[in-house]
Order: C-alpha cells, then structure tokens, then sequence
C-alpha cells in the first residue's frame, strides 16, 4: 500500500479546558482529494493551522512525505510543499495581482519580507507569477487586488498558493463567501487541479464536497467519526445526526 502524503496520529490541541482535536487520526493519500467536513466549533481550521505550522499540538505527530514535521515551523512546510489557502481572503489589496503572487514565490525563497524586491522588474518571480495566475483564470494581471470581486480573489489567494509549488494543498473554504455562479466556477478550477495536485478541502459547501471529494472525512468534536465515499459518508446515520441532519 502506497505510503500517505500526510499522516496524523493522535493529534491533541487544548485551549484550556476546550478540546479542539482530540486524539484525532487523518491521512491525505498522494493524488487524493480528501473533504473533511464538521459542524462549526468541530475542530476544523484549528487542525488545519496544526498542519501548516500555525499552531502547535500538545500531543501527537504530523508526518509530510514519510517526514515528521510536527515540531518544524511554518515557513520549513512551505518549503516541502505544504501551501494553504485561508477561509478568510488574505491578499494585499493595495498590491497587483501580478505583484501577490510574485511576493508569494519570492516569500517561498526564504526572502526576508523587510527586503522585496520591486517583484514587477524580476522575470524569475514574474514569469512563474504570471503562470499561477493564468492557471486560476485570471486576466488583467495588472489590477490592484484591491479592485477586483470577492471571488476574483479567492482565485488570486489559490493562485498565491499554487505559486508556492505545493505537493498538498490546505484550503480552508474556499467557497466561502460566494454567490452559486462564483462557487461553480471554483468548484470547476478545483476539478481541474485535482488531477495535479493532492488536496485537503475544508468546506461547507456540500454540493462542492461531493463533487470533487475522493473520499470524505467527518470531523466532530475534535474526532475523524466516519471516513469514505461520498456516498458512504452521506448515508452513514452517525454523519447525519451529527452533522448533515436526518431525512
């Protein structure tokens, strides 16, 4: 059996007296696309900034690529390839959206932040820039992010993603936000990267979730309760008392 992407095992995060993962077990297989999904307060972006480096857990070990990384920072995750979307847009508005994605390149090199470079005179940042923006289907890269649709920007917050050559991708509702015309047209951007990259997906969008999860996982109370098809996890009756409701 083909070794996981990412493995977790046991993974605890306290804030005082609540629980955020309790002993929770999770892995992400090389190509996969692994929905978890959970009621609000389940535990669900507290495990994702446990992932990318954010956070660190109280117990338990995070393995990337046969690697531990759980004591290893952010910004060494990055570098191996872990690369996170917020569920929160998280851009620099007054930038271009050439210029974002080219800070995000310029950040994976190790740059310290107090010396950018003027990203727009760089081919080594704007070329690869340019690339990630165009895969995202965004034109125009001269527009200050400041100027362009809440759904534009998801696109852009991917795009500063993918610019960081990830092998799993963390995204934390990306849909988040969106009207039906702007979450199906990212859901048909994530259906096309799929077949690239691994992807950890945390959303609500159950009509998203189906349609591109491989397998999906149900986070309650800090606990994996249920994991497998769509299909499964739909019908399983623990999954919809807990969280998609009975019918």
């Amino acid at each position: 059996m083909t070794e996981p992407l990412l493995q977790v095992k046991k993974l605890v995060k306290r804030f005082g007296g609540l629980v955020a993962t309790n002993n929770l077990d999770l892995d992400v297989q090389p190509g996969e696309t692994l929905a978890l999904i959970g009621p609000n307060g389940a535990g669900k972006t507290s495990l994702i900034s446990q992932l990318q480096g954010d956070l660190t857990p109280d117990e338990g070990t995070i393995r990337f690529g046969g690697r531990d990384i759980t004591a290893e920072p952010a910004h060494r995750r990055a570098r191996i390839g872990l690369a996170r979307s917020f569920q929160i847009t998280s851009v620099f508005p007054e930038f271009s959206l050439l210029g974002n994605v080219a800070v995000a390149i310029q950040a994976r090199a190790g740059h310290s932040f107090r010396f950018w470079r003027n990203v727009h005179r760089d081919p080594s940042l704007t070329s690869p820039a340019r690339e990630a923006l165009d895969v995202v289907g965004l034109s125009q890269p001269e527009r200050r992010a400041a100027d362009v649709s809440h759904g534009e920007r998801r696109q852009l917050e991917l795009a500063m993603a993918l610019a960081m050559q990830p092998r799993l991708l963390l995204l934390d509702e990306p849909m988040a936000g969106m009207g039906r015309e702007d979450s199906a047209r990212m859901t048909r951007l994530l259906s096309d990267l799929k077949r690239h990259y691994a992807i950890l997906l945390v959303e609500h969008d159950m009509n998203a979730v189906f349609a591109l999860a491989d397998r999906v996982a149900v986070l309650v109370a800090g606990q994996v309760i249920a994991t497998g098809s769509a299909d499964a996890v739909r019908a399983d009756p623990q999954v919809r008392a807990a969280y998609l409701g009975k019918k």
